[in-house]
């Protein structure tokens, strides 16, 4: 059975999608910007600050699904600049620790509301 997850501390879905679904006890998060869920904003500064953020989100939502980060399976991460990918990488990496989930990062021509990065991640529970 497909159950949909729904968390306040995370940014609300921009569309007709959820922020994560889990089946079969895997969960599936949809993309996470850099979108600050109680004013509903988009985090503006430093690269790093939004993906600092990004990561938060998607913290969040995985919390809700009763998950985290070290149960993290797979990872797409969608950039418009890869040349902040060494950057993006140490961030990444301070969330992520010892865990080495499978990873895509993939260079974009535009994400939603402008933004520069956007994360999904699939996790067991």
């Amino acid at each position: 059975m497909k159950t949909t997850i729904q968390t306040d501390s995370a940014p609300q879905a921009l569309g007709p999608y959820s922020q994560a679904v889990e089946y079969k006890g895997m969960v599936y998060t949809s993309g996470q910007i850099a979108m600050d869920a109680e004013t509903g904003r988009m985090i503006e500064g430093e690269f790093s600050t939004r993906v600092h953020q990004v990561m938060h989100n998607l913290y969040e939502v995985l919390k809700a699904a009763g998950t985290d980060f070290t149960k993290v399976v797979k990872t797409t991460i969608y950039v418009t600049d890869l040349g902040k990918f060494g950057e993006l990488n140490t961030i990444y990496g301070e969330y992520m620790g010892e865990s080495r989930p499978a990873r895509a990062t993939v260079q974009v021509a535009a994400l939603p509301l402008g933004t520069d990065v956007e994360i999904e991640m699939v996790a067991y529970k």
